[in-house]
């Protein structure tokens, strides 16, 4: 009958110097960790925690708060100016996000083609997005401006009449979206022509040498292989225009008459401008949970998507 082989003993000594090495080596790894964690949670986890809390309560940033439990989200239900600014973040919504995105694909489509000078069409198209949201309200609040702007002079010129743009309550939310449009489309052209450069070649080959035209090749070709970066630009601009504010602050601070007062600007208003911190927190808790659920929904939608378009390959 054979023995079976005894295992080896590590001597004491090798076994403390091996941990006294693993104990040295995690403290030296906490010693360059623990700054980015301690930024991390100074600057995120402690501050959405503590604004969790504030929206049970009633406070001014200033005397003591005091609770009142979900006071204050009763009272964003029968609030109609926070009715007024969830409709006017819808709308602005509904009209940046997919005229964004069409627009950003027709431009895509265009500077993909081999013409002269693509490179300076791409680049012009792309500057406006990197300009600052709040250098575009400054240059559009002079260029729009009733009286004195080149807006106006030029529909003057052309024979008609003057336009309140950022002055007129029927015209400001329409005139914030076209500005919008103007910086970010860029966006979605260059991660549109990302995508167009992978797109299978020899799918396109193979549905023209079938007889497709070009609409037949974008429809069933291009438009699905672009699928995948349609959904992260609808979620990606959707957040974008849900969290819209500086251009706001800037340009028409919520007015004329509330026709501009989006979420966001509602939310730094209650809490900055009419001291209801409380109040505030709980409007951007709202906001929170909107972003959260329609994350959720537009992941399931791609998980579904993808799994459609494996079935079908």
């Amino acid at each position: 009958m054979s023995r079976l082989p005894t295992p080896l003993t590590v001597p004491p000594e090798r076994s403390a110097k091996r941990n006294r090495r693993r104990r040295t080596e995690a403290a030296t790894a906490w010693a360059f960790v623990s700054p980015a964690v301690l930024v991390i949670l100074g600057l995120s986890v402690v501050p959405v925690v503590w604004s969790l809390l504030l929206s049970f309560r009633a406070s001014d940033l200033v005397t003591p708060s005091r609770w009142v439990g979900l006071d204050n989200y009763r009272a964003l239900a029968q609030d109609p100016h926070f009715h007024e600014a969830v409709t006017n973040t819808l709308v602005y919504t509904l009209l940046y996000v997919p005229l964004s995105i069409v627009a950003g694909l027709a431009l895509a489509l265009v500077l993909n083609r081999r013409i002269r000078f693509v490179g300076v069409y791409r680049t012009l198209f792309f500057v406006p997005f990197v300009v600052s949201a709040t250098a575009q309200g400054v240059l559009f609040s002079f260029v729009l401006d009733p009286e004195f702007g080149a807006a106006n002079s030029v529909l003057h010129h052309l024979g008609v009449s003057a336009q309140g743009f950022l002055t007129d309550p029927s015209q400001a939310l329409y005139v914030l979206v076209a500005i919008t449009l103007w910086s970010g489309t860029g966006l979605c052209t260059v991660i549109y022509l990302a995508a167009l450069q992978d797109v299978p070649q020899e799918l396109v080959e193979a549905a023209r040498l079938d007889g497709a035209g070009r609409r037949q090749v974008l429809r069933h070709v291009t438009l699905p292989a672009l699928a995948p970066v349609s959904v992260f630009l609808l979620l990606w601009q959707t957040i974008q225009a849900l969290q819209v504010f500086d251009l706001v602050y800037v340009t028409t601070k919520g007015g004329p008459l509330g026709s501009t007062t989006v979420i966001v600007y509602f939310i730094w208003e209650s809490a900055f401008k009419n001291f209801t911190a409380g109040y505030g927190a709980a409007a951007a808790y709202v906001l929170a949970l909107a972003l959260l659920v329609m994350a959720l929904l537009l992941r399931v939608v791609r998980a579904r998507a993808a799994r459609t378009e494996a079935a079908t390959s």
